[in-house]
């Protein structure tokens, strides 16, 4: 089995800091991030919003990737969140939580609003994925955030989003919005067996 995305995909991290990942693991996205000295590049008109945001944006991360690897342009993440919750993407609660990324609304979105052709797949088991590659640009798949961590058995599957960018025999690779050194966040590789254990069967195939 080999499939992978043909040229190189830029990486991003739904952090402006990519090395603010163990911070936030320890404290929480929303304490943590409030000393992220770069949280202005993010586009949001606060700390505090950027922080209470940053925690959801693992799917505008995996977008920001594929946009720069089809224009060469870098936008701002919260102003993807921003135009995706437009959609319904993004739900604010009265209490000031973020939900989503929600899969459906994400579609008309990026079709609308970048000319991308993207489809929800769901129920699948991971030796698909390189089939998924071989018809379409970009795999956004969902796992569970522990992924950064290989060896642990995750709690659950699914809840975070990766961007996969080749399968090669038994070996897939990907970049990691929340990889906490930087061989888990660039280009990040593991078993094709490890990785089901944190795959969710599902995610968003974005088409040539």
């Amino acid at each position: 089995m080999d499939a992978r995305v043909k040229q190189r995909v830029p990486y991003f991290s739904q952090w402006e800091t990519p090395d603010m990942t163990l911070a936030v693991v320890a404290e929480g996205a929303q304490t943590a991030l409030l000393k992220d000295p770069l949280w202005a590049l993010s586009g949001a008109s606060s700390v505090e919003d950027y922080a209470r945001w940053a925690g959801n944006l693992c799917g505008m991360a995996c977008l920001k990737m594929v946009l720069a690897a089809r224009t060469g342009k870098t936008l701002p993440i919260m102003d993807l969140a921003i135009g995706c919750k437009e959609y319904g993407g993004y739900v604010e609660e009265q209490d000031g939580r973020i939900k989503g990324l929600i899969y459906a609304p994400f579609v008309p979105f990026v079709r609308d609003r970048f000319n991308l052709e993207a489809r929800v797949v769901t129920g699948i088991p991971v030796t698909e994925i390189g089939d998924i590659l071989r018809q379409s640009q970009f795999f956004i798949a969902s796992v569970h955030h522990s992924i950064r961590w290989p060896e642990t058995e995750p709690p659950a599957k699914g809840g975070h989003l990766v961007l996969v960018t080749a399968l090669e025999e038994d070996m897939i690779r990907f970049h990691n919005p929340s990889g906490h050194i930087d061989a888990t966040r660039e280009n990040a590789e593991m078993p094709l067996e490890i990785f089901d254990r944190f795959f969710a069967g599902r995610g968003i195939a974005i088409d040539r």
